[in-house]
C-alpha cells in the first residue's frame, strides 16, 4: 500500500476509534485525541485528574478498540520493582524459571504512579525507554506497541512520592482531566444506572499500528516548522538569550530536546489524523500545551503569584 493509501486507511481508522470510545466514554473527546496521537508517535501519557473521572475505563476501552493486551497496575507504597517486571522461581527440576510481570503487554495503565517509592516508579524507566526489560542478567524485549498510561490523582498528597523528573520526561503528553459538563454528566448518569450493553469493536490491528507508527517516521517537515519547534522549546529555558522575562522571572529551569522531538512526533500524527500529508505550526502548536507542562519548573516566585505553568506555554505560543 502506497504511503497516501495507509495515511487516508489512518484517518478513516482513527475516526473508527473515535466512535467506539464514544459508546462508552461520554465528552473528554480532546482526551482521546491525544492518547490516540501517543499511540501513534509511539509515546506515553500521564493523565492528571480526580478520581471517578472514568481515567482506567477510558484507557481499558482504548485498548479494547485497538485489540491490544493491556494490563492495570494498582501503584502502592509496598509496590515492589518484581511485582512489575516479573520475577524467578525455582520450578519442580529445581531450575530458575522466570514469571513474566504484567509489564509485558501492549498497553500499562500505571494507576497512581506517584503512589509508589522511586525504586519501583524506576522499573518502568527501562520499559519506557528502551522497550525492554533486564531481569537477572537476562534481557527481555517487550511486544509491540508498547505504551503506558499512568495516572495520577492532584488531590491526594499524603503518602505519594513525586515523579522524578527523568522519569516525567519520558511522558510524551501530561493531559490533564477536568469534570465532565451539566449535558456531559446527565449523559453518563443516563447511560451507567440503566442496563446498557454497548460493544466495543476491534477496530484496528496491531499490526496496523505498527505500520501507522512507521508511516509517521517518513512524513516530511518543513525547516520552518522544526525551526520553529525548537525555539518554543528554548524559550522556555531561564538562561537561553531567546527566553522572554516572564520565564525568567517564573521558571527554575525548562524543557529538553525531548520536548523538541516530541512536538515534531506530536504534530506529524496530528497533521495525518487531520488529513495532512506534512504538519504546519498549527499542528505544533496544538499539542504544545500537553507536551510542554510537565517538563517545564515554576520557581518560588511564579508559585507565590499564583502563575500557572499553563499561563506561560499561553504567552510563548
Amino acid at each position: 500500500m502506497s504511503d497516501v493509501n495507509l495515511a487516508k486507511e489512518l484517518r478513516q481508522n482513527v475516526e473508527n476509534l473515535k466512535h467506539e470510545v464514544a459508546k462508552i466514554i461520554v465528552g473528554q473527546d480532546d482526551i482521546v485525541h491525544k492518547i490516540i496521537l501517543s499511540i501513534l508517535s509511539n509515546g506515553h501519557t500521564l493523565l492528571i485528574g480526580v478520581p471517578g473521572l472514568a481515567k482506567t475505563l477510558m484507557v481499558h476501552t482504548v485498548a479494547q478498540a485497538l485489540g491490544l493486551d493491556f494490563k492495570r497496575i494498582q501503584f502502592t507504597p509496598d509496590l515492589m520493582p518484581s511485582d512489575i517486571l516479573g520475577t524467578e522461581i525455582l520450578d519442580e527440576n529445581r531450575q530458575f524459571k522466570f514469571i513474566k510481570g504484567p509489564v509485558f503487554s501492549n498497553i500499562i495503565l500505571a494507576d497512581e504512579i506517584n503512589r509508589t517509592p522511586p525504586k519501583t516508579q524506576a522499573a518502568l524507566l527501562e520499559a519506557m525507554q528502551e522497550k525492554s526489560v533486564s531481569i537477572a542478567n537476562r534481557h527481555f524485549d517487550l511486544d509491540k506497541p508498547f505504551f503506558v498510561l499512568a495516572t495520577q490523582n492532584p488531590i491526594e498528597q499524603e503518602g505519594t512520592y513525586p515523579l522524578p523528573e527523568a522519569q516525567l520526561d519520558r511522558f510524551m503528553f501530561a493531559l490533564n482531566l477536568d469534570y465532565p459538563s451539566f449535558t456531559e454528566e446527565v449523559e453518563v448518569v443516563k447511560s451507567t444506572t440503566i442496563n446498557r450493553n454497548a460493544q466495543v469493536n476491534t477496530v484496528v490491528s496491531k499490526q496496523q499500528i505498527l505500520n501507522y507508527q512507521d508511516l509517521l517516521s517518513r512524513v516530511p517537515v518543513a525547516d520552518n516548522v522544526i525551526e520553529y519547534a525548537v525555539k518554543l522549546v528554548g524559550k522556555t529555558r531561564p538562561k537561553s538569550e531567546e527566553a522572554p522575562q516572564i520565564v525568567k522571572s517564573f521558571l527554575d529551569w525548562g524543557a529538553g530536546p525531548r520536548a523538541s522531538q516530541n512536538l515534531i512526533l506530536g504534530a506529524k500524527a496530528n497533521a495525518l489524523v487531520n488529513g495532512k500529508f506534512s504538519p504546519d505550526i498549527e499542528d505544533v502548536k496544538n499539542v504544545a500545551t500537553e507536551i510542554l507542562r510537565h517538563r517545564i519548573l515554576l520557581n518560588y516566585k511564579g508559585d507565590a503569584e499564583g502563575i500557572s505553568v499553563e499561563d506561560i506555554i499561553g504567552k510563548l505560543l
